[in-house]
């Protein structure tokens, strides 16, 4: 986008533009993290050391997809068409990784939160004064995030086989999701 004297400007979003980015893209993130727990949970069952740590975050996430899905209705924000691709890869990415060990799933985990963490704090940051109810909830939600890569860290996830190749792959992997989600 050129300016009136033929300048190159960065192309600006409206305030509701913004708005239905964020809440689109963090929607669907979520949709995404219990769609990844799901997938570790159906691998490892009930029975396995892990399991309890799981669904502790993953219930940080179900009250978070839920809170997503009330803003996606406040706000009018339109929700992402690629929640059926998260559905499917969430899961995989979760079992995936529960199939090759606790620690690889805990560097799922870190990876995953990592990525989300930055993520939020950006968000925050690009929003006004008068959406601190928004920021709030965010700030919240990027706690409890860190949190879950704190968990993932004292669980092994560092000390997984290929730790490096995995966990930038999956970083790689939320990244590029979330730039898709912000546009379609």
């Amino acid at each position: 986008m050129t300016d009136l004297k033929g300048k190159n400007v960065p192309n600006r979003l409206s305030k509701k533009e913004q708005l239905d980015r964020i809440i689109r893209v963090d929607h669907a993130g979520e949709y995404g993290a219990v769609r990844i727990y799901e997938g570790q949970l159906a691998v490892f069952g009930d029975n396995h050391p892990m399991s309890d740590t799981i669904k502790h975050m993953k219930e940080h996430e179900d009250v978070h997809l839920e809170r997503f899905n009330k803003l996606v209705r406040e706000y009018n924000a339109r929700p992402t068409v690629i929640t059926p691709i998260w559905h499917a890869a969430g899961f995989a990415l979760g079992a995936g990784t529960a199939l090759m060990g606790t620690k690889a799933a805990m560097a799922c985990t870190e990876a995953v939160e990592e990525v989300i963490d930055k993520h939020y704090a950006e968000q925050i940051e690009s929003l006004d004064d008068d959406e601190g109810a928004l920021a709030e909830t965010l700030e919240q939600f990027r706690q409890e995030e860190i949190e879950h890569r704190e968990i993932a860290i004292a669980n092994g996830a560092q000390e997984t086989p290929g730790h490096g190749l995995l966990y930038g792959a999956i970083k790689l992997g939320v990244k590029a999701v979330i730039k898709v989600a912000e546009r379609i």
